[in-house]
């Protein structure tokens, strides 16, 4: 019984070491995370496998191997060209939603299967197993070793590789192996130097274009990401500048362990942000430190408050909780109000909360939100 898991599982093993769906693996490790790429893997193989065991040599009888082959040859060009065509934000970001990085995942290995060695070594394994569940189970975990020893190496390269660079060179192993199995599979008869050019002139024009459009695309979304990271940046630093005005100083406080002070606190997460340049809060930042007793000037943190409101209305509202100005916004209600104030994201909302705690708080800030503006 654990001989028929072990054999097949050696089998997929040797046979998919270096193969095409090994190198999707490593591809698809540069843009999505392991766990999605993994559980892609997994749906893929046990839907191509599955197939293949369940039907055994019945679905070679009903479509002819050769076809399968040559359909799954212009599944993976069509890939490589979808990969490509680069899309408007919004398209962009509703076919992900849709699709999503698992699916893409299954999709591209369930195809890359079809009539592949290893779904006939799976067809042929079955015919002569006593537990065909086994040899469906060592299939997979081989599939998805190899894919493994892909993508740790596809991880090291996405760090170092630009994601222009991995969007192109994902899109042409797709075209790669989609045209090297349709010239695999193709009658001889249609393999003539005439349809041989039109089909190569065709696709790398093609190519050509789609690559020109996406650099050019690439180029105006870095310059655009550039001047939103600048803005960040900037303002951040202006909070901390804030923050740092109210900061008592070591004369009153000691030395400064930033662990136990609501200032102190909010002064390192900014400055680790500004360093970083991730605005994003780690977990050991989650937590507030308690009130304390100390005794902080008002207006300049209300001052503060009036900044964070200003930047709110300027550049919109990230709604996660732990970016770093929610949580200095936060520390400045514990300092005003003893406690902090209810946020969902709407700005006037809020404001009609603070004005519930505190009438005379409320309209300070909004005088110190005013001034910003006019300063700026």
């Amino acid at each position: 019984m654990i001989s028929e898991y072990i054999k097949a599982f050696l089998f997929i093993f040797m046979a998919e070491m270096g193969d095409k769906t090994q190198i999707l693996a490593m591809t698809f490790a540069t843009q999505y995370s392991v766990s999605k790429v993994l559980l892609g893997v997994f749906i893929g193989s046990l839907l191509n496998h599955g197939i293949a065991i369940a039907l055994g040599a019945y679905l070679g009888n009903m479509i002819p191997l050769n076809n399968v082959q040559i359909i799954a040859g212009l599944l993976f060009i069509l890939f490589g060209i979808w990969g490509l065509w680069d899309i408007d934000d919004e398209e962009d970001e509703g076919i992900k939603k849709g699709l999503g990085p698992i699916l893409t995942v299954s999709l591209a290995f369930f195809i890359g299967e079809l009539g592949d060695k290893t779904q006939l070594t799976a067809m042929t394994l079955a015919t002569e197993a006593s537990f065909p569940s086994l040899i469906l189970l060592g299939t997979v975990t081989g599939m998805i070793i190899t894919s493994g020893f892909g993508i740790f190496i596809g991880r090291k390269l996405g760090e170092k590789i630009p994601e222009l660079w991995i969007k192109l060179s994902s899109s042409l192993v797709f075209i790669f192996f989609g045209t090297l199995k349709l010239f695999q599979t193709l009658p001889q008869t249609y393999l003539t130097p005439i349809n041989i050019g039109i089909f190569f002139i065709g696709l790398l024009s093609l190519i050509f274009v789609l690559s020109r459009r996406l650099v050019a695309s690439s180029r105006l979304a870095t310059s655009s990401y550039k001047e939103v990271a600048i803005t960040l940046y900037n303002q951040t630093h202006k909070v901390k500048e804030a923050i740092d005005d109210i900061c008592l100083g070591e004369n009153h406080c000691g030395m400064c362990t930033g662990t136990g002070c609501l200032i102190g606190f909010i002064r390192r997460a900014l400055k680790q942000a500004l360093e970083n340049e991730k605005y994003i809060l780690d977990n050991e930042w989650h937590t507030l430190p308690k009130q304390g007793d100390k005794n902080f000037d008002q207006n300049k943190v209300i001052a503060a408050m009036g900044m964070m409101l200003a930047y709110y209305r300027e550049h919109g509202i990230d709604k996660n909780q732990n970016h770093v100005i929610n949580k200095a916004r936060k520390a400045m209600e514990k300092i005003l109000f003893k406690n902090e104030i209810s946020f969902n994201g709407e700005l006037e909302n809020y404001l009609i909360n603070v004005q519930k705690e505190d009438r005379k708080i409320y309209k300070k800030i909004i005088i110190a939100e005013e001034n910003i503006k006019n300063i700026d």
